[in-house]
């Protein structure tokens, strides 16, 4: 369950550094909604980045090179991406809760260094892809999206894959979702996600955008053989 705290409406990357350093982020209820709330989990998402669940169905796609993974090369278009309205399991529409608001302000995020895109292409066609916020030793995963089958998953693979080449301590999924929990995401108690914020944020991680593909190659597999 979230709380909904009162918060400022204008968002900048300094309001928002200090809201994730203190465990909370800003939502929307709808893209035309321009009203921002702030929220603080009592239960939060993580992923341990020593215990992603890659399938062996995913692991096959990844393997094939399916898609062509870049980071930070269309961070607008990937959060653009995330702000559309999916289709539920029930073939219903479900609202994103992205406005403009939060697309302006993490747009300026990113051309500070501060939240990065992990994204699949297919050609010149992006396919899927995911974005998140970068404070020390934490990343605090936004959104997701996908156009083709297993987009997403791979992104989510090649984040961790880089972030363990980074040397982060956390990732932060906020919510457990059932699609995240089938990924190795798990939910912890707003204390215990605190005190691991805190000792993330001691860490002096950095998201490695140009990594040697060897050194890439190398944690890629480590997640792969290491997942359940």
């Amino acid at each position: 369950m979230s709380r909904p705290i009162p918060g400022p409406h204008k968002l900048s990357p300094e309001i928002l550094v200090r809201a994730y350093a203190a465990g909370v982020f800003p939502m929307s209820e709808s893209r035309d909604d321009p009203t921002i709330f702030w929220v603080d989990p009592r239960l939060r998402g993580i992923i341990p980045l020593d215990n992603l669940h890659v399938s062996k169905s995913l692991k096959k796609t990844i393997r094939k090179n399916k898609f062509e993974i870049k980071c930070d090369t269309a961070f607008d278009r990937v959060i653009e991406g995330c702000a559309l309205p999916r289709a539920d399991h029930d073939g219903s529409m479900s609202e994103t809760w992205i406005n403009d608001e939060i697309i302006r302000a993490y747009n300026e995020m990113h051309k500070m260094g501060l939240a990065h895109s992990v994204e699949c292409w297919r050609g010149e066609r992006l396919v899927g892809g995911l974005y998140g916020v970068s404070l020390r030793g934490a990343f605090c995963g936004e959104s997701m999206f996908s156009l083709e089958t297993d987009a997403s998953k791979v992104a989510l693979v090649y984040l961790v894959a880089h972030l363990k080449l980074g040397g982060y301590a956390l990732l932060d999924t906020q919510f457990l979702t059932d699609h995240l929990k089938t990924m190795g995401a798990v939910e912890i108690s707003n204390r215990e996600y605190l005190e691991r914020l805190e000792r993330a944020l001691g860490v002096d991680a950095k998201f490695p955008l140009n990594p040697n593909a060897d050194e890439l190659e190398k944690s890629l597999n480590a997640v792969l053989e290491n997942s359940k």
